[in-house]
């Protein structure tokens, strides 16, 4: 128990140290970060939109190809958690099976419940980015017909880049949730594949966020 539950905390140490460092990153040298990138690509996009006639078919099949992606991602999410709920029983059994000297006392004997309960929680935030990246997305297609000009500060197209980046980052969290709850399942297997996993993590986390050269 002892050894879990500091390997959680040394785990969720190390991505807090990450972001942090991204962060500072980001303020330093904003062109270092993808996720800025992005989100002038979607400005420059919407400007492209608002300002030039005749887009509104690219516009509609940009914005329903990223509702249906984050639709597909929704419902995955669903699936998992019903998944993990049905198999919630068997995993107790496998944890037994797995660490059987580890679970010899009450104490220890709920420690799997308290991983399947992260798992779910996990799985659960990953449903509502994906679901508030939809709303968004539904939001910028009403939007992003009407006639807007960046170059006059139009309320109505900075309002349009904000919800599409708003769109856009809820997408990405639900994508990074996703990818936290990886390091969880192998928690299952010990503290120490915890610790690798988050390791492992951390560095593609690393490699994702960098602004391709």
């Amino acid at each position: 128990m002892i050894y879990d539950t500091g390997a959680f905390l040394v785990s969720g140490l190390l991505i807090l140290v990450y972001y942090l460092y991204l962060w500072r990153r980001t303020r330093r040298a904003p062109d270092s970060s993808v996720h800025a990138l992005n989100a002038r690509v979607r400005e420059r996009w919407v400007d492209m939109v608002m300002s030039k006639g005749n887009m509104e078919i690219l516009a509609v099949q940009t914005l329903r190809n990223s509702v249906m992606a984050a639709n597909f991602m929704a419902s995955t999410a669903v699936l998992l958690i019903i998944g993990a709920l049905n198999l919630s029983e068997k995993i107790g059994t496998w944890t037994l099976q797995w660490h059987p000297h580890a679970l010899a006392d009450s104490e220890s004997s709920q420690l799997w419940q308290i991983k399947l309960g992260l798992l779910l929680l996990d799985f659960f935030i990953a449903f509502y980015c994906f679901a508030m990246a939809i709303r968004f997305f539904n939001h910028v297609g009403y939007m992003i017909n009407l006639p807007g000009d960046a170059s006059t500060g139009d309320s109505l197209y900075q309002q349009t880049c904000a919800y599409l980046n708003r769109a856009g980052s809820y997408y990405m969290l639900g994508i990074r949730t996703f990818f936290f709850s990886l390091p969880i399942i192998l928690w299952f297997f010990g503290p120490y594949f915890l610790l690798l996993a988050t390791l492992v993590l951390i560095i593609g986390l690393a490699m994702l966020d960098r602004t391709p050269s």
